[in-house]
């Protein structure tokens, strides 16, 4: 069974349910722009997450500093770090997210409609997006885009539907280099690697989700991309390669040292 071939998956990873896993963002200094590729839980769940204000400064910025936020989608484990008692973290910065996500995740018709009629949509998601949304909104520094394009110099959404109905990806480039930031297009690596057609609860529509996989892993292997995952093991940075039927992650060869 799927359930079975998971769970024997885990294992050969050393790895079991619930299994732990890291929530990574993404800090592009363009030299001109700070641009933060999501912002982590936040506050959203509960004390083992919330260090990425921490991890900033001890990168050496600071959160005032940030121009601009992109957003993967409206999970709280993606956008909950935009808020801190209900005051906007990085005062100085303009979200970009999604239109269709803001449509479906910030309405509270869509709330009671969801929440109704599928337990897989839980209601604190759509409150989490609207209380990490609503103070950037009421300043007036959110601004919303649909489908491709470029939402900062040399960085530029790509519709990835299915995970959410507006998930995306961002297209970093620069130099000649390219660099996919693939927010929840995948979640459990040691598994879905492999066996790229399994899918999590928490994808809206599996279908779109493992099509979408699909088409940005086949460019990143292609184009031999560097690719940063939210949820593969920190940092989150390496390359995909295509074996058998599914993928390779190779993983960035960690330094402590700058070029």
């Amino acid at each position: 069974t799927p359930a079975a071939l998971t769970h024997a998956m885990l294992k050969k990873a050393f790895l079991k349910s619930p299994l732990e896993t890291s929530v990574n963002a993404f800090l592009i200094n363009t030299g001109s722009r700070l641009v933060l590729v999501d912002t982590g839980a936040g506050a959203f769940f509960g004390p083992t997450l919330g260090k990425l204000v921490a991890n900033l400064r001890a990168a050496g910025y600071q959160p005032a500093q940030v121009d601009d936020i992109l957003l993967t989608h409206m999970h709280p484990d993606h956008e909950g770090g935009l808020v801190a008692s209900d005051q906007r973290v990085f005062p100085n910065a303009t979200v970009h997210a999604s239109k269709k996500d803001a449509d479906f995740w910030l309405s509270e018709a869509n709330m009671d409609h969801a929440t109704a009629n599928s337990p897989d949509e839980p209601k604190n998601f759509f409150q989490d997006a609207i209380a990490s949304l609503k103070p950037y909104v009421d300043a007036g520094k959110v601004k919303w885009f649909d489908g491709d394009s470029e939402i900062v110099p040399g960085v530029t959404s790509l519709a990835t539907p299915g995970h959410t109905v507006g998930h995306t990806d961002y297209l970093v480039q620069s130099e000649g280099h390219k660099l996919l930031l693939i927010g929840d297009s995948i979640v459990v690596g040691a598994v879905q690697f492999k066996e790229p057609s399994v899918t999590v609860a928490y994808d809206m529509d599996p279908k779109a989700a493992m099509a979408s996989r699909a088409k940005s892993f086949a460019r990143a292997a292609a184009d031999g991309y560097l690719v940063g995952g939210d949820h593969v093991s920190f940092p989150g940075l390496g390359h995909i390669a295509t074996q058998g039927k599914g993928w390779k992650w190779i993983p960035v060869n960690y330094t402590n040292e700058l070029p």
